[in-house]
């Protein structure tokens, strides 16, 4: 039995004295015991050695106490078991030399057996959970086929994923053959992530807003829903969908048991588009822990009364930054683990 299950039970809904809190990206780069890490290891190296991702994972833990723990690791190591080359150069990010742009490309990339693919992971969590001892839930990630799509086809990171949305514009069959590998793969992930020990899972949309919402619900939302119905019974689920607002209202109907908020979409709107009757979790400007402590704290605690401390998980409305001070990372996890009606 978990010490600590506030995390699972605001996503259930239950009436709880706080709601719990975690950071995105909190297993990274803004903790100096995780650059000791990084200097000496490059960035695959860490997500594929579980003796590293397990103790990357549980430092913020250790520092700060959070609700939760996340696995670290990357949302592309799932086109790299499909047989997609993916690299992550310094000081540039995902690279990936032969990026899928036509249906003969298509024909290399495999839905992969996820034990020999990707069973490092599955280490990975099981030394995770030694390692948490109990003490807060596991949570297992994956990005949403749109996003993992839009590195394939851009072939790196991007401002506007021109050529992603140009495929699906220009070739849809295409498109969707690719979403649909990429789907099926990251279904088998999840599963065998929960089955290795992960108390639920979140899939990250970090590029859902880049497109209007009709198109959203045919090269995303559409592939979300048949990842949610594949988990939800074998784990909570949590959708996080950036700069995706316009789509709350499908969501929050999905069988998620919580969506997340980002930071320009106020708990008001978003507990309205919601229904108001499923957990959300947001949605604090990553930027504003560049405020002083005092202050995060007194926004954190407005924050938690807006969104109500009910149905609510503390968060970041993205990823922690790398240039954010400890201590305020500090302030903003004590100010939730203070709070008091």
């Amino acid at each position: 039995m978990l010490k600590n299950d506030l995390f699972l039970r605001a996503l259930k809904g239950e009436t709880v004295d706080r709601p719990p809190v975690w950071m995105m990206r909190q297993a990274g780069r803004y903790l100096p015991e995780f650059m000791e890490l990084k200097h000496k290891y490059d960035f695959f190296t860490r997500c594929q050695t579980p003796e590293l991702a397990s103790e990357i994972t549980v430092q913020p833990i250790k520092r700060y106490g959070m609700d939760a723990a996340i696995l670290f690791s990357d949302i592309l190591v799932i086109p790299q078991a499909m047989n997609i080359d993916v690299e992550m150069k310094p000081n540039f990010g995902p690279y990936l030399p032969k990026p899928i742009r036509t249906t003969k490309d298509l024909e290399h990339v495999v839905v992969p057996d996820i034990h020999d693919s990707l069973g490092y992971v599955l280490d990975a969590i099981k030394m995770t959970k030694e390692k948490l001892n109990d003490e807060v839930p596991l949570i297992g990630f994956a990005g949403s086929p749109w996003t993992i799509l839009c590195y394939c086809v851009q072939g790196q990171g991007s401002k506007s994923f021109d050529m992603a949305k140009g495929l699906c514009f220009s070739d849809p069959n295409t498109a969707h053959s690719l979403l649909q590998k990429i789907t099926d793969t990251t279904i088998a992930y999840l599963k065998e992530k929960v089955k290795a020990g992960c108390n639920a899972v979140q899939v990250f949309d970090s590029w859902g807003g880049m497109l209007s919402p009709t198109d959203y619900q045919e090269f995303s939302w559409q592939y979300i829903q048949q990842i949610v119905d594949a988990l939800k019974d074998l784990a909570p689920v949590i959708v996080f969908g950036k700069g995706c607002w316009f789509a709350l209202n499908d969501m929050a109907k999905s069988g998620a048991s919580a969506l997340g908020v980002d930071w320009t979409c106020s708990a008001k709107n978003a507990r309205y588009l919601t229904g108001g009757n499923i957990t959300l979790q947001g949605n604090f400007d990553p930027s504003r822990l560049l405020s002083p402590p005092k202050e995060i704290k007194k926004m954190v605690t407005q924050m938690i009364r807006e969104f109500g401390k009910d149905k609510y998980v503390v968060n970041l409305g993205h990823g922690i930054l790398p240039n954010i001070p400890l201590e305020n990372a500090g302030a903003f996890i004590e100010a939730v683990k203070q709070f008091k009606e």
